[in-house]
Formats: C-alpha cells, sequence, structure tokens
C-alpha cells in the first residue's frame, strides 16, 4: 500500500459550454476530448499512480452512475465498486464531505487529495509532485490547494493570493500560506494579479480526514451534521436534496484558520470551453484544429469538430464550428465562453437537444435513434454480453424487434423465445417483455415502435438488474 493516501473524483457538472459535444446526460468528463480515453478515465489513471484503485473515490450524478462505473471498469475492476452517486446536484462541498465522511469511518488520520474529472493535465510528474508536497503540509493540519502559476492574464478563473513559506522538511515543491482569495477578475485586474504573483485556483485540494471533519462541523455545522448521520442509500436519498448548493471554495477554504497553496507548471487546462480546447489541442499549419472528417480550403485560425459525417470548410477564419449528429453550432472563437446563451434559447424550444445524443448510452449497452416521427421512432439496439433490460411494458406503443446479430434471449408476455440473425417478434401494447444477451458477443437489434406516443417516459418497470426506480 502507498502510505495512508487516498483520492476522490469529483465527476458531477454539465459541461454546457461545450455544447453540442457535451450535453445533460453524457457530459463533458464522459468524453474523450483530449485523447482517447475520456476525460475521467484520464484523471483515474493520473491519480492511480499515487494511490490503490481501492483507496479511490468517484463522486457523480445519479444519472451518470452506470456510464462512470462501466468507464472506470475498464482500467480497473475494483474501481466502480467505490462509486457514490448523487441522487441531486449540491455542489462541491457536499459531494466531497460525503466522499470523506466515508473515507474517515476507516482512517481518519487519511490524506486525501480532491480532484476535478474534467481537466487536462500534460505534466504529470510535476503533478504528483506537488501532491506528495501538499500531503506534507496537510500532515500539518493545512488544507492544502494546488495553484497553478499561470500563463496569461485570463479571467475565467479565481486567484489565489500566496503569502510566506512554511518551509517544510522533504517538500519538493514550494508550500505557501494562503493570504486571500479572489474572484474571476476583469482582464485588468487578472493582468495585475498575474504581474504580483497570483496562481489560479485549480480547485484540487490535499487535507488529512479528520482535519476536514473538524473544519466542516466548526463552519459548516448542518452539513456536517447530515452527513454523518448517513448510514445507507435510503438516507443518502432523504437527506441530500436538504444539504446546501456550497462550493468547498466558499464553505470551507475562504473560512479555515490554516490554508496552504502548493504553486505548480504542469500544462493545465481546465477545458471548460471550446477557446480553451483550442488552445490545448495541436493545430496545423493554418492553425486550425481539426477532429473527426474535416476537409478544409481557405480555412485559418478556426476549431472544427465533427463527431458525424465529413465536415467542409471554405474562406474561414477565426471560428469554431461543432458538428454532431443532430445539433450543429457555429460561432465566433472569440464568443465561445457565451456559449451558455445559445444553450439556454436552445432548452426553450428544442430541451432534448440540450439532455441527450441520439446515441444513449445505458447500463445494460446502447441505443441510436435511427428516424423518428409522429406516432413511430426506429432504434438500433446493442446488448452488451451477459446484460439485459429490465421487465417492462408500454401503455402507449407497441414494438417489432429484428435480430441482426447475436443471439437474444426475450420474454413476450408468458412466452419465452430464443431469436438469431433475421428473426423478429412483435411486442403488443401493455405486454410484460424482456430483451436479454445470453451469447458472448454483442447482440444487435432493430427496434420500431408505433404508437400514440414514443417518449422514453413510456416505461412501467417491473424488475431491473441495475437497481433502477420500478414502477409503483
Amino acid at each position: 500500500m502507498r502510505g495512508n493516501s487516498y483520492a476522490v473524483i469529483l465527476a458531477g457538472g454539465s459541461g454546457s459550454r461545450l455544447w453540442p459535444l457535451s450535453r445533460t446526460l453524457r457530459p463533458k468528463q464522459l468524453l474523450p476530448l483530449n485523447g482517447d480515453q475520456t476525460l475521467l478515465q484520464q484523471t483515474a489513471s493520473r491519480v492511480l499512480n499515487h494511490v490503490d484503485a481501492g483507496r479511490l473515490l468517484t463522486v457523480t450524478h445519479q444519472d451518470h452512475k452506470f456510464e462512470v462505473k462501466g468507464q472506470l471498469a475498464e482500467l480497473d475492476a475494483a474501481l466502480p465498486a467505490s462509486v457514490l452517486a448523487e441522487p441531486c446536484a449540491r455542489n462541491t462541498l457536499p459531494a466531497i464531505a460525503w466522499a470523506v465522511w466515508e473515507i474517515f469511518k476507516q482512517d481518519p488520520d487519511a490524506l486525501i487529495g480532491v480532484f476535478p474529472s474534467d481537466h487536462a493535465i500534460s505534466d504529470e510528474h510535476s503533478f504528483l509532485s506537488a501532491w506528495r508536497s501538499a500531503e506534507l503540509a496537510a500532515k500539518q493540519g493545512y488544507l492544502v490547494l494546488l495553484g497553478i502559476t499561470p500563463t496569461e492574464p485570463a479571467t475565467g478563473y479565481g486567484y489565489i493570493h500566496p503569502g510566506a513559506s512554511l518551509n517544510l522538511d522533504g517538500a519538493a515543491n514550494r508550500v505557501l500560506n494562503v493570504s486571500r482569495f479572489v474572484e474571476k477578475p476583469d482582464f485588468d485586474n487578472a493582468k495585475r494579479f498575474v504581474a504580483d504573483g497570483y496562481l489560479w485556483n485549480s480547485g484540487m485540494f490535499v487535507f488529512r480526514a479528520g482535519d476536514f471533519m473538524r473544519m466542516l462541523a466548526q463552519h459548516q455545522p448542518a452539513i456536517h451534521q447530515a452527513i454523518t448521520a448517513m448510514s445507507g442509500a435510503s438516507d443518502v436519498k432523504a437527506c441530500y436534496g436538504d444539504l446546501p448548493n456550497l462550493s468547498i471554495d466558499y464553505g470551507l477554504a475562504e473560512k479555515a484558520g490554516k490554508v496552504a497553496v502548493v504553486p505548480v507548471a504542469m500544462g493545465w487546462n481546465d477545458l471548460g470551453s471550446w477557446e480553451s480546447i483550442y488552445l490545448h489541442r495541436g493545430k496545423d499549419e493554418a492553425g486550425n484544429m481539426t477532429q473527426g472528417d474535416v476537409l478544409t480550403l481557405d480555412t485559418q485560425n478556426s476549431l472544427l469538430w465533427t463527431s458525424h459525417g465529413l465536415l467542409a470548410t471554405l474562406g474561414l477564419n477565426n471560428i469554431a464550428v461543432i458538428q454532431t449528429a443532430d445539433a450543429t453550432l457555429v460561432c465566433d472563437r472569440s464568443r465561445s465562453e457565451d456559449i451558455r446563451q445559445i444553450v439556454a434559447e436552445v432548452q426553450k424550444n428544442h430541451p432534448h437537444l440540450t439532455e441527450t445524443h441520439l446515441t444513449v448510452h445505458r447500463p445494460w449497452g446502447v441505443y441510436t435513434i435511427l428516424e423518428e416521427g409522429p406516432n413511430f421512432k426506429i432504434k438500433c439496439i446493442v446488448v452488451n454480453p451477459g446484460a439485459k433490460l429490465s421487465m417492462q411494458m408500454h401503455k402507449h406503443r407497441s414494438e417489432h424487434w429484428v435480430v441482426v446479430s447475436g443471439i437474444a434471449k426475450i420474454t413476450n408476455g408468458t412466452q419465452e423465445i430464443q431469436l438469431e440473425p433475421n428473426q423478429s417478434t412483435y411486442i403488443p401494447k401493455t405486454h410484460r417483455h424482456r430483451l436479454e444477451n445470453p451469447g458472448s458477443f454483442p447482440l444487435q437489434i432493430i427496434e420500431v415502435q408505433c404508437g400514440d406516443y414514443v417518449g422514453e417516459d413510456d416505461i412501467v418497470r417491473f424488475d431491473d438488474t441495475y437497481d433502477r426506480a420500478l414502477s409503483q
């Protein structure tokens, strides 16, 4: 074991500034925005260089639980068991407090690092060195932040004003007292802060479990009381919604008496906007950052991203174009921070375009909506080996299933049948039914829905392998 080091990954948030790629049910931390792995997987891989898999907890929203577990399982089979799923979003302090309480019950002296799941870090050696130095300060009772050495006068980050050095023996990095925290500044103040040696607040924290719980009891007694009273899933569901929407910065860091910061330059980027992705990723000789099937003519200094089909541009400069299967964004690169305004307008008239993609991930596999119109919907459904959907029925639609590949085990009313490729079955309205893949390869079917309503909420669920809510 690696001492008493633990890690908590925060995998909440919606990433609305990265619309239309990032959406409510598949936010940016679950997307491969910085390589082949998703941002969550990259974060977990980094921290596993310092902690064992059994000492890593991940906090996410209930809606993302199964996708988070699936992505972590690709890295280490032990990771999904330590995923905590919030029934509702309550900002970083309640999420951290819940994870810390679970660790504290096992090891009050645990040294805990808390890391957002959606950041990019190119210099992992510097990251790990700063983490170890922060742990030395945490052993002295400090709440420690990793402060990023600024590369520009950015206005999108909070700033930390460092004070005197702590002079800790054995620390490879400087560890400084925190003089004060500063909110996101305007450009003139940002320039002054950079010149005066201020640091960016990365949102990464290191502390000892017992010290955190004492700080929580002192400065946020209501959260402390609620968190320490939780003893199971029913308690979490009952009390979590009453917790305040409060960040660890406001709730603890700005109130605690012993707060320190470790300055570090580690190639950090929070990938919070399309512009930050453009600046972080490599460009071609014309200054274009491209992803997917992109063709450019007389186009310069642009971000061009397609996840579906060919994207061709002609005569553009300083433009961002993001193309998905069902929505396309075109904007001036300098306006990418304002995309929330577009998302708010889309939410009014096309809310599904801010919530989910045409391809939807489920704990048993995925489905893709191929076509949809009045009174019908056509899906391609892929069921993972050994997985099965819930036992369910629909009040407003019937379904036709055609097996494309694999073997399907189907419950249809009182019948149980097995179908092979090019065989089909009909599920009448109100019939109980279930689809299962008993084979060792993915099962793919085409589903045709017909009825007066084909919404995804027309499901009466009777039994489910994945502990999703059953119908009353």
